[in-house]
């Protein structure tokens, strides 16, 4: 477990190296000129690394705060390793994990109930949405997000909790159900959640050949990003696309970036109705992807303008700063705390951490992200109320 800890893939800091990559794909969008895209105003990259410094600050915010106290206060770190050691658990812990069997049932209980919800949401489409995108339209509903809210937390819980190897074939059937919805973005967050869950719990990412498996993994991913993307563009029935896969990846980078480039010229003028959607859209109907797309390109269309876009069209710029040192501040303690509590700390940092790398792309404007983020806040609140830890985060 050294090498583990020595090169921690998955810090908070991965994201900024994400958004890095992210900016080389569109690029590469931009240089070849796919679908007649241009390359954006240098000012986009300037509230990029806006953002991203923001991000840092809130990053290193923890650390300032943990050794500004330390001076009074004792060593936290070793309260939480003698709390280990005498089986010292929260009172969630207490009338969860106490009796592992029932636990274990409580965990496969409700990954199935997600299985099944999916599956039965499915069924009512009438289809299979990924091969229709009249289908697809009307593919998330409420069912849709409750199987999400139950499958993605008990799977990646069960897996950091249990060892038994079968419990992969409700990992590999969630990932074909969700596909099969022709939504990318549910299926590279169960992917890459589960990744990082079993990169903090499970010893063969201690191994020697470790790489291999981060290589499986990561190709998988890439797999599916490709494939799942390209069957529902071209499942489109009104849209006629003839790019390849590779293309058509590409070509999503830059034309997020070019319709963030076009939202700096709107800045503070939904007043946050943005906000106010991604939270009660779903319930109200009202897509916050559409509000983006109708005011900045002038047309009803479904757009995704990053993670910096939305925040800047609801407030202006110290919006993004508050949005992306809060996020950065909440992954940071978390990713702390699941080092040593891991089993549901590290499954809802893995969740939040993948949820966020995806918004790169789409933006913060889902309410199940927002969920997962709010159970990741209670998660923090209770483990420093019950324990009284000051973290010295090294």
């Amino acid at each position: 477990m050294e090498s583990k800890d020595k090169y921690d893939l998955f810090s908070p800091y991965i994201f900024i190296i994400m958004v890095f990559l992210y900016i080389l794909f569109g690029f590469m969008g931009f240089t070849y000129k796919i679908k007649n895209l241009v390359f954006p105003s240098p000012i986009v990259y300037l509230y990029i690394f806006g953002g991203l410094i923001f991000f840092i600050i809130g990053l290193l915010t923890p650390k300032f705060l943990f050794l500004l106290k330390n001076k009074s206060l004792t060593n936290i770190i070793e309260n939480i390793k003698l709390e280990r050691e005498k089986n010292i658990n929260s009172a969630f812990n207490e009338i969860i994990w106490k009796d592992y069997s029932k636990s274990e049932l409580l965990l496969v209980t409700i990954v199935i109930i997600g299985l099944i919800l999916q599956a039965f949401n499915i069924l009512l489409s009438g289809g299979i949405p990924l091969f229709s995108g009249y289908l697809k339209a009307h593919a998330v509903t409420k069912i849709w997000i409750l199987s999400y809210l139950l499958f993605l937390p008990g799977i990646n819980i069960l897996l950091a909790k249990f060892s038994r190897k079968y419990y992969y074939m409700f990992f590999i059937l969630g990932i074909i159900l969700f596909a099969l919805t022709g939504y990318r973005t549910t299926t590279i967050a169960i992917l890459l959640s589960v990744f990082i869950t079993l990169y903090y719990t499970k010893d063969f990412f201690s191994k020697s050949n470790k790489w291999l498996y981060i290589l499986l993994f990561l190709s998988l991913i890439i797999i599916m990003v490709l494939l799942v993307g390209y069957i529902a563009v071209k499942s489109i029935e009104w849209q006629q696309w003839n790019l390849n896969p590779l293309e058509l990846f590409f070509y999503r980078a830059g034309y997020t970036l070019s319709v963030f480039d076009e939202l700096l010229n709107f800045q503070g003028q939904t007043h946050g109705t943005l906000l106010y959607y991604s939270i009660m859209g779903f319930f109200e109907s009202q897509d916050p992807r559409i509000i983006v797309g109708t005011l900045v390109l002038g047309y009803k269309h479904s757009a995704t303008s990053t993670i910096f876009g939305p925040s800047l069209l609801d407030f202006g710029f110290y919006a993004l700063a508050i949005q992306m040192f809060i996020l950065a501040f909440i992954l940071k303690i978390m990713h702390f705390i699941q080092k040593y509590k891991k089993g549901i700390f590290t499954a809802f940092y893995a969740i939040i951490l993948a949820q966020t790398i995806i918004w790169i792309e789409t933006g913060p404007t889902d309410l199940v992200v927002f969920i997962f983020y709010f159970i990741s806040l209670l998660l923090i609140i209770n483990t420093f109320y019950k324990s009284y830890w000051l973290v010295k985060i090294e």
